[in-house]
Parts: C-alpha cells; sequence; structure tokens
C-alpha cells in the first residue's frame, strides 16, 4: 500500500522529513554494486595453475658440464679464462701430480714387471717340455709317476705366477693412464665460467670441479614448478602463459585476452613424482604458430619465469566457491565430462538400434 501525495497531510512528521541526497546517491550505489556483483559471478573465467621455474634445455648434454680433474694432483696453469669461447676438447687445466718422478717410476715398475712376466712364460715353455718328456717315460715305465706329476705342478705353478704378474701389468698400466691424463679438456662446446681459481697452485684430488662449460646454441624449454593440488589439470598439450624474468609484462590470469608482454608455449611433459615440497615439475616448449620467444641473448638458460598453465573455462562465482573450500582445478569436470560422454554413446547406441 502506497501512501498518496494527498495523504501525507495527515502525517505531518512523515511529510517533513526528507532523507540527505549523499543517503540516497549511496544506496543507490550500493544497490548499484551488488547488482555488480551477482553479474560478475556469471562470468566467464580461464582457470589456471600458476608455477614458478627457470630456463633449461632439452637435451640434458646442453646443460651446463662440469669440469673435473681425473688424478690428484695439483694445478699447474689454467689455458682459459672466464667467458672464453672454447670447442670440445681444448685444453682446460693441467694438473701435475705431486711426485714430479711418478711417471718415471711407473714406467720402470712396469719395465719389472714385463721382464718378470718374460721370464715366467720362459720358464712355463721349459716345464711343459718337461712334463711331454716326463709323461712319455712314465708311459715306457722309465720314470716314477711322482716325477710326472711334479713337473704338472711346475706347470700350474707357472700358469699362475704368470695371471698374477699380468694382473699386476694391467694395474700398472691402469694407474699410467690414469696419471697421463693430466691435462683436463673441454667435454663440449661453449662458455667458460666459474674457474675454480681457489684450486690454482693447491693439492686437488680427483673429481675436484676446476669450471664449467655452458653451451652457447641449445633447444630451449621452460621447467615449472606446480603445485600437488592443480596438477590434475596439468597434461600434454595444455597451453601456457609464461613471463620471462626483464620483460615487462601484465598477466590477468582469468581473463588472458587482456595479457600484455606475454608469451605462449604448451606443455611438453609432467614428471610422474614430485619433489621433496610436493611441487611437480612440468616442461614447457614454444608452442607452434605463436609469437616465438625472445632471442636466446635476452632470455638465457637459467633466466627465471613465471607461468600459468590454462585449464577450463568457468564462472567467476565456481572459481571463488573453488577456492574457497582449496578444491582442485578440475573438480567434478571429470564426472560431468563421463556424465555427457555417457549419454552421447547411449544415444549412439539407439540410433543404430532404430
Amino acid at each position: 500500500m502506497t501512501i498518496q501525495p494527498a495523504q501525507l497531510a495527515h502525517f505531518r512528521s512523515l511529510a517533513a522529513l526528507k532523507p540527505p541526497r549523499a543517503a540516497v546517491v549511496i544506496a543507490r550505489l550500493i544497490l548499484l554494486g551488488i547488482l555488480l556483483a551477482v553479474a560478475i559471478l556469471f562470468v566467464p573465467w580461464q582457470q589456471t595453475a600458476q608455477g614458478v621455474g627457470q630456463v633449461t634445455s632439452l637435451d640434458p648434454d646442453d646443460r651446463p658440464r662440469q669440469v673435473s680433474s681425473l688424478v690428484d694432483g695439483r694445478v699447474d696453469r689454467f689455458f682459459v679464462r672466464d667467458g672464453q669461447l672454447v670447442q670440445a676438447g681444448d685444453p682446460i687445466v693441467q694438473v701435475v701430480d705431486v711426485d714430479p718422478n711418478f711417471l718415471e717410476r711407473l714406467a720402470a715398475e712396469k719395465a719389472e714387471v714385463e721382464a718378470q712376466i718374460a721370464a715366467i712364460e720362459q720358464s712355463r715353455a721349459v716345464a711343459s717340455i718337461d712334463v711331454g718328456r716326463t709323461g712319455q717315460l712314465f708311459a715306457e715305465g722309465l720314470a716314477a709317476r711322482r716325477d710326472y706329476e711334479q713337473t704338472q705342478i711346475k706347470v700350474a705353478e707357472a700358469n699362475a705366477k704368470l695371471a698374477e704378474a699380468r694382473a699386476k701389468l694391467k694395474q700398472i698400466e691402469v694407474r699410467q693412464q690414469r696419471q697421463s691424463a693430466q691435462i683436463v679438456t673441454a667435454p663440449r662446446d661453449g662458455r667458460v665460467q666459474n674457474l675454480n681459481a681457489a684450486a690454482g697452485g693447491a693439492l686437488i684430488s680427483a673429481g675436484t670441479v676446476l669450471a664449467m662449460i655452458a653451451p652457447e646454441k641449445i633447444e630451449r624449454a621452460v621447467e615449472l614448478y606446480v603445485d600437488g593440488r592443480d596438477i590434475p589439470l596439468v597434461n600434454q598439450g595444455r597451453p601456457v602463459r609464461l613471463e620471462f624474468e626483464g620483460f615487462p609484462a601484465f598477466q590477468f590470469s582469468g581473463w588472458p585476452a587482456f595479457a600484455v608482454g606475454i608469451y605462449d608455449g604448451q606443455v611438453r611433459s609432467v614428471d610422474p613424482t614430485p619433489r621433496a615440497d610436493g611441487l611437480f615439475r612440468i616442461l614447457v616448449e614454444p608452442q607452434p604458430g605463436k609469437t616465438p620467444w625472445p632471442e636466446q641473448r635476452f632470455v638465457r638458460q637459467g633466466g627465471k619465469v613465471l607461468g600459468w598453465v590454462q585449464g577450463d573455462v568457468v564462472t567467476v562465482g565456481y572459481e571463488l566457491w573453488r577456492q574457497l573450500n582449496d578444491f582442485p582445478l578440475n573438480f567434478g569436470q571429470d564426472q560431468v565430462a563421463q556424465k555427457e560422454e555417457a549419454k552421447a554413446e547411449k544415444s549412439s547406441i539407439e540410433k543404430k538400434k532404430k
């Protein structure tokens, strides 16, 4: 029931009550805000799984390689400097043994063992001749069985000594080969970095890292680490939006059309198991037909990257409800897809029956 202006004469206090204009404006703005908030709940929203990572290479051989010492000793000199380009096989560092006469002593020891082997082989040959001669005499009854067996024992002992001497010779040759590898070379083409200057002139052990070789030309990829809650969304071929370190960009994850300075990629693979912190690693490669990634001199291996793996399109209201309940990205979507597939299969069977 509305009160007519003529009836307000009977209600003088009500007629005199006039709300401030500012209160009316605020009330209308609040009402408009509520209506807009309700409308926004039905606006489409692109689901994303955010991850932080870095630029890497698809080929493991294209990743930075360590140059380590193969022997114990002392660093005599470096043949390269930090930042220098080298090719595979170029000398990097020379390591010398603490004992400068060690190689000479190994050579003398090797010559001694070789002489022992020659003597053992000669004695074995003589013992073999004695075995044949004594065997013939034993067959004719001119030699005792004990003499025949003694000659066979001598041959067996010679064989054992020969095997032992050859094993010793092999050990010496291995030590010679290791000690002769005193000039460490580059394992592949690349640029030298992180020279271990502290090792210069100091005693080092086998396996000490002396430098790093970083390849220049690689097939780049991005490794992102995604929370295990969001990993059900991530599968091979999913589009990914990437923001590279040092490049100005603006990304609105729910509405990718508003993004500026963002590059495209696609999921190449997903690790089956997580790291110790529960994050899963995914590899992202450039997406064909899209804007190519920045040149390698601007985005180098190891550069930081922020990425968003794109998922399904839902409403803003659903996304808010999902996040408030801490549900995974595709919560309920698998069941819906299965129902739709079941309906489609059922309808196709009915059509075939008709």
